[in-house]
């Protein structure tokens, strides 16, 4: 994946235990463990997709259009609305679909919304979104990742839902500024480790991290 994925020490020593679901907090339990690390990539899809990444330099191939500006961020789907097992699945893929639309737009506006006010890693995405992105032309490419699957999700004792997925990165570039020059990123297979927590009714990212 690209350097947005980068774990810290301590935020992988919560993520191996299942401790995290009732302890990872920082004096409150919608606190998220401190994680300052760069931000990390994620996949697009509210399912998981046969789809697959695009080939290097996928944007400039002849007869390959190049991605398509998001024009409004996606809507929770039916599926992840509520507090079940199976909504905190769907869930993800959600998820997964709004970092896609801050890293094309660079508005982490919707990210945030449904992230919960202590997660610092999606704190970390909304800041380096600021800075990157399709819109701003730093970011060329087949950006977006694709939700592969949900490999586990429990839930603990605290009531929060810990689990893994795997995501499939696309093959792109990015810059630090537009006339920066590009750096080749993407086109692997990672692990999203994550934890959600109940707020409202429904479930939002409590901490993330990808390997």
């Amino acid at each position: 994946m690209t350097h947005r994925n980068r774990p810290t020490h301590a935020l992988l020593a919560c993520l191996s235990t299942t401790a995290l679901l009732t302890s990872c907090g920082q004096g409150s339990p919608e606190a998220g463990q401190p994680n300052t690390s760069p931000p990390m990539s994620t996949g697009t899809s509210t399912a998981p997709t046969n789809e697959t990444s695009a080939s290097p330099g996928a944007s400039n191939t002849v007869g390959t259009p190049p991605p398509t500006l998001p024009t409004a961020p996606p809507g929770r789907p039916k599926a992840a609305a509520g507090a079940t097992l199976a909504a905190g699945e769907a869930f993800i893929g959600y998820y997964v679909d709004l970092l896609n639309y801050s890293y094309g737009t660079g508005d982490s506006g919707p990210l945030l919304a449904a992230s919960d006010k202590g997660c610092l890693g999606c704190k970390a995405i909304a800041d380096y979104v600021l800075k990157i992105n399709l819109k701003n032309g730093t970011l060329e490419g087949d950006y977006k990742d694709r939700l592969i699957d949900v490999k586990e999700i429990f839930r603990g004792s605290s009531g929060r839902l810990g689990g893994s997925a795997t995501l499939k990165s696309g093959t792109f570039t990015e810059r630090d500024s537009p006339s920066a020059s590009p750096v080749p990123q993407g086109g692997d297979t990672g692990t999203m480790e994550f934890t959600l927590s109940p707020s409202g009714g429904n479930w939002v990212m409590y901490e993330m991290e990808i390997k």
